[in-house]
């Protein structure tokens, strides 16, 4: 906000101003702020002010950074004296409120959530979606193998996890382990993750909670913006290109971005995970206007393309060497050099998104937005096959969605928020007859009708929050039958999901403050997990589905505690626990099987009653104003209560330790930062040795042993006259350590990535 306080002469103006925190508004000392024209700036004093004179009339761009917090940056026309307030997201990692759109909401939820700031993403644009998340409290990685992940929040993952992709729900293959989000993170302004009950606002089946994946408005700044990112990793050779471009404009603003990732074979501490390379390109554009100040149009197209190489050594083509596999230190088939070069078992995946919204202002604080999105998705899966066909895919799916959707936002009196809305979402996925063998997963189309209404309250030092969701669902399912004569049979399913919430925010002191969410939520089952048949070899495992399987219903409630001790010394805990009737999960026979296209273990899906509960600490210490400490703790405990047994593929108990060092800006070289960070992953004692038979004798494979990695980062920038270089340096695994995680289905067979030191420069104009 700026307040005009009086005219000066040319050259004689005074700009003045103060840095706050948006969360406590709290005042912020020692925080920068630069003036991209003039090449100079200046600090704020102790009480977070700060004042520039001299000035002459024109147009700047400010840049205000703040050690923990996202620089954020304002282009301002100065006609006269002026004063300025500016928010930062101080303890960025601790916000529990979250900012949409490069706007505060006016009446706050009472989300639970966390967020990943552009400047982490663009440092980290070599890295998918999955593991840019896994630095987010509560939040974990599915792993295949060293370049296949998908994020596990609160111990679930998969269909249980809603993907907001630019405001759609992303729609792809994303049923299998195997299947990372087919979403380039470098497109995102930010990412927010929702751990609590209110993200049935999105989607009724988010019972583990949902991303936000925003690219946000564009600025209104009428000149060239943009950056050019580029990173080189040790481990696997790997390079990352990035470039965007924006510019707002009388005709409207747009924004264009690429990228492209090329890696070879990863390596563990002692030898090459050979097949593991990786290429992808990405692009994106943007398109924003306001029409008449009261229509405000967003149009937004995307397009994902990769090639994930599957290690070599997880397919095995007898029992025999199957059991050795698992009991070897050394994968089969490893090579002893590196290669860019990846054959069969790989996937191949393209992705495109299409998304047209319009938002209509009818009167103050009230607002009608319009959306169509459209998406289509080819996944291909490569396998070993005999006679020269490991070129012919082994599965080829075609998905198209169409999504239909208006909601309606109303600001009331007495510091009340309504929001309203309808969705009507149509999947059509079939297999393509170019593979040759029966599909894993049929053909199927989905509609899904659905509605929700959300009520917000804001009185004095407390926030409510109550709301509910209807789905209405048709699935029809097209199979070829499982026993010989092999014929096509067609089943159809109707579900109805009701989903609510209910939550209550209280800050009750300026040093503390916590919330409460109750919420309601049913999930249908998936495609997979009613039909699945056959190999699928992503994860070198033979699925069976279940037709008998009814939908999950889990009630979960969740509670976070926030406590300022001083200035310098913040606290967070998140406790939660979740009941599920119909817990639908992966179950591991025992058994191996062996086929025509090798020997794999057998998977089928089942269901049971299930109780998770887990517990999320963190603390920030600001041990001087450019020397800080993280230390973060997570845990969570899964019952299978009918079987008494543990739920398996939930995330060990993991500690985390990491200390920031700000050095002193220099003339040129600001934003100087060095950092350390410990992570401890402990074993799974609590749960038994998984057993897997051959049909002659058992063998047993127990949880990994826990591990230490100790990771190093650096980073500086160096200002130029309309733009900055920035510099960073990272080391991942630098003690080299072999381990194996339990998240990764590859861990039968392989140790984890060894060493990796990355290297990366960004331009920004």
């Amino acid at each position: 906000m700026i307040a005009q306080l009086s005219f000066g002469q040319e050259c004689s103006i005074t700009v003045q101003g103060s840095v706050k925190d948006i969360s406590s508004h709290e005042t912020l000392e020692y925080a920068n702020i630069y003036v991209k024209e003039l090449q100079t700036g200046t600090v704020t004093d102790e009480e977070g002010n700060f004042k520039l004179e001299n000035l002459c009339a024109g147009g700047y761009h400010f840049l205000i950074s703040h050690i923990g917090c996202e620089a954020v940056d304002h282009y301002i026309i100065i006609e006269r004296d002026t004063f300025l307030n500016i928010h930062l997201h101080h303890h960025l990692e601790m916000l529990d409120e979250l900012i949409v759109h490069g706007h505060s909401e006016p009446v706050e939820g009472i989300k639970t959530n966390s967020v990943i700031s552009a400047n982490t993403i663009v440092d980290n644009s070599n890295k998918n979606l999955a593991d840019i998340l896994d630095d987010i409290q509560g939040v974990s990685s599915l792993k295949t193998g060293s370049n296949i992940s998908k994020p596990i929040i609160h111990g679930l993952s998969g269909n249980r996890i809603v993907m907001q992709n630019n405001g759609l729900v992303q729609k792809g293959q994303q049923w299998g382990n195997d299947h990372s989000p087919e979403i380039d993170p470098f497109t995102a302004n930010h990412i927010a993750v929702i751990k609590g009950a209110s993200s049935l606002e999105y989607a009724a089946n988010a019972l583990g909670g949902v991303i936000l994946i925003e690219s946000g408005k564009i600025k209104e700044d009428p000149h060239l913006h943009g950056l050019v990112n580029y990173k080189l990793q040790s481990n696997g050779l790997g390079h990352t290109l990035n470039a965007r471009l924006e510019k707002y404009s009388s005709w409207g603003a747009w924004r264009v971005s690429g990228s492209a990732k090329l890696s070879g074979d990863h390596k563990s501490p002692d030898y090459f995970l050979t097949n593991t390379g990786r290429r992808e390109f990405n692009a994106a554009a943007n398109y924003q206007n306001h029409f008449r100040k009261k229509l405000f149009l967003d149009a937004y197209y995307s397009v994902f393309y990769t090639e994930l190489g599957v290690l070599r050594g997880a397919h095995i083509s007898n029992l025999t060497d199957l059991k050795e596999a698992f009991l070897r230190d050394e994968p089969f088939l490893t090579k002893d050099h590196f290669s860019y070069a990846f054959e069969s078992p790989k996937q191949q995946v393209i992705h495109h998104l299409v998304k047209v919204a319009l938002e209509h202002q009818l009167k103050s604080g009230h607002t009608l937005t319009y959306k169509y999105g459209s998406q289509f998705n080819s996944r291909k899966e490569f396998d070993i096959r005999r006679a020269n066909r490991s070129d012919i895919p082994a599965l080829s799916l075609q998905l198209q969605n169409h999504i239909v959707e208006t909601s309606f936002l109303a600001d009331l009196e007495h510091g009340m928020r309504v929001k309203t809305g309808a969705k009507f979402d149509f999947t059509d996925n079939s297999n393509n007859p170019e593979t040759g063998v029966l599909p894993l997963i049929p053909d199927y189309r989905s509609t899904v009708s659905s509605a929700f209404i959300i009520f917000k309250q804001v009185q004095n030092r407390f926030a409510y929050e109550l709301g509910g969701r209807y789905n209405f669902e048709t699935l029809e399912a097209i199979t070829i039958s499982r026993t010989p004569p092999r014929e096509i049979e067609r089943f159809n399913h109707i579900f109805h999901n009701y989903s609510f919430l209910a939550g209550v925010k209280a800050n009750l002191f300026p040093s503390y403050k916590f919330n409460v969410e109750i919420g309601y939520s049913q999930r249908n089952p998936e495609i997979n997990e009613l039909y699945s048949n056959g190999l699928h070899q992503g994860v070198s495992g033979i699925e069976e589905g279940n037709p008998d399987l009814q939908a999950e219903k889990a009630m979960k409630l969740i509670s976070t505690q926030y406590l300022n001790i001083s200035d310098y010394l913040s606290l967070e805990a998140t406790a939660y626990f979740q009941h599920f009737n119909n817990y639908i999960y992966l179950q591991l026979q025992d058994e191996l099987r062996l086929t025509v296209r090798g020997a794999f273990p057998v998977f089928s899906y089942t269901s049971t009653k299930a109780n998770l509960a887990g517990l999320d600490l963190m603390a920030k210490a600001d041990v001087h104003h450019n020397f800080s400490l993280l230390f973060k703790y997570a845990l969570v405990r899964g019952k299978d209560v009918i079987n008494d047994l543990a739920i398996t593929y939930l995330p060990s108990d993991n500690f985390t330790a990491a200390m920031t060092y700000a050095i002193k800006d220099g003339k040129k070289f600001k934003n100087n930062t060095i950092g350390l960070e410990g992570e401890y992953v402990f074993k799974q004692k609590h749960l038994e040795d998984e057993v897997i038979s051959n049909g002659e004798e058992e063998i047993r494979i127990a949880p990994p042993n826990g591990y230490f990695l100790l990771h190093f980062k650096a980073a500086t920038e160096c200002q130029l006259k309309k733009s900055s270089l920035k510099f960073g340096f990272s080391i991942e695994n630098m003690l080299n350590k072999s381990y194996r995680n339990y998240l990764n289905r590859h861990r039968y067979f392989a140790d984890d990535t060894g060493i990796d030191i990355g290297w990366h420069i960004t331009y920004v104009f």
